[in-house]
């Protein structure tokens, strides 16, 4: 496989108003996986810029093939990149998995984000489908902060992390990944946020931070405010307003998080773990900040400050934390349950964990948990997709969870 590569995105949300104009910008032909594909141009724009609105950098890429149909954007992919919410992840692999080319030496399946055990799943669709010449891998953390300013014709990057992290499987095949991909999302285009190694998925399943702050920030929103407002003025900025509450829950979240890493360092001691980080250690590596505390890595962050907490609207006129929206949806079946059954598996104790899983499971009417505070097996696998722990994947034992 050349530079010149074919990226098939599948997802139509803010980081696919980047990608094609980074990718495009840079000898690959670009194909979109969109639900809207009649709203889409097929030229699309990206302007980099500071937080005073000053444009920086201005990029334009074309796009292919443009459709909701898997079978018109997948085949002739050498790399299928997925950009949606954590919980959709396990669909779209099982929509793209019949039309990926298998007279392809490698065909490349990755995701812009590395939480829940991306490799669980692409093996779960190698197998059902018979693939043999599949690589997965998984960025950590999104490489910058985005947004569609017009959908389908304009996004708006506000800058990108220092130091980005990925996972490949087989894992000798990082380095090619990176010149022919990895590169051309980051460090090509903005000069910097160069990428780096890491020895396991589930160095990205336990350390990547949406996981860890958005139960914490919606469960110290509700402890301080019952979470609603009356007027939407009312409601606090996600980031820039987090409070001394929200702070004390990541870091106890985040402790009950650094109970189970270090049982997996324990467990398997032939393995680095060089980016399996705690909060604070992974943000001032990818931001190369010196961020004193949790509180002020959020308060002073320079792109963070404008995105407002998820609410509903309700009959009444006030506004309620969206218990729909994904920081539910991703982070709780897709996140913390999964180091619950990791915890459970090792013989570690989980508080908070236990408390934030049983606070939102009552909220929106979900049993994960059993009385005494285990995993409900029955309940976690009664449908499919229900959550990602991987008994789900048939992985019984934590002895299979590592590549």
């Amino acid at each position: 496989m050349g530079k010149q590569t074919t990226v098939a995105i599948v997802g139509d949300g803010n980081a696919a108003h980047v990608l094609i104009p980074f990718l495009g910008g840079t000898q690959h032909t670009v194909n979109l996986l969109s639900l809207n594909p009649h709203k889409w141009d097929r030229t699309v724009r990206c302007e980099v810029q500071n937080m005073k609105h000053e444009v920086l950098k201005e990029f334009h890429g074309d796009i292919n093939a443009l459709s909701d149909d898997y079978k018109d954007v997948i085949p002739d992919a050498d790399i299928v990149f997925l950009c949606m919410p954590v919980h959709q992840y396990r669909n779209a692999l099982k929509k793209l998995a019949p039309f990926i080319n298998r007279s392809k030496k490698e065909v490349f399946i990755g995701t812009i984000y590395g939480q829940a055990g991306f490799n669980w799943m692409v093996h779960e669709i190698e197998k059902e489908y018979k693939l043999d010449n599949i690589v997965a891998f998984s960025i950590g953390l999104i490489p910058w902060i985005c947004r569609a300013e017009v959908y389908g014709e304009y996004g708006i990057n506000y800058g990108g992390k220092k130091v980005n992290i990925a996972a490949v499987s087989p894992p000798d095949r990082f380095d090619h990944l990176n010149e022919i991909f990895l590169k051309d999302i980051s460090e090509t285009q903005l000069g910097y946020g160069k990428f780096v190694q890491a020895c396991s998925f589930i160095s990205l399943t336990l350390s990547v931070d949406n996981q860890i702050i958005h139960p914490s920030r919606m469960y110290g929103l509700w402890g301080r405010y019952g979470g609603k407002w009356k007027t939407y003025e009312d409601v606090p900025f996600f980031y820039k307003d987090f409070d001394d509450l929200s702070a004390d829950c990541l870091k106890r979240l985040d402790a009950d998080y650094s109970t189970v890493r270090n049982a997996i360092c324990k467990h398997f001691p032939d393995r680095p773990f060089k980016y399996m980080l705690d909060y604070l250690a992974l943000e001032r590596l990818v931001y190369q900040s010196g961020s004193a505390d949790i509180k002020s890595s959020f308060t002073d962050s320079e792109t963070l400050g404008k995105i407002k907490t998820p609410v509903r609207h309700l009959e009444d006129g006030t506004y309620q934390i969206d218990k729909f929206c994904r920081f539910f949806t991703d982070d709780i079946p897709y996140g913390l349950l999964i180091t619950k059954w990791i915890a459970e598996q090792l013989g570690e104790k989980v508080p908070f964990i236990d408390e934030i899983i049983n606070w939102c499971q009552d909220l929106r009417n979900e049993r994960f948990l059993t009385a005494d505070n285990k995993i409900d097996l029955k309940a976690c696998l009664a449908k499919d997709h229900t959550t990602g722990i991987p008994p789900s994947y048939g992985v019984s034992s934590v002895e299979d969870i590592l590549d």
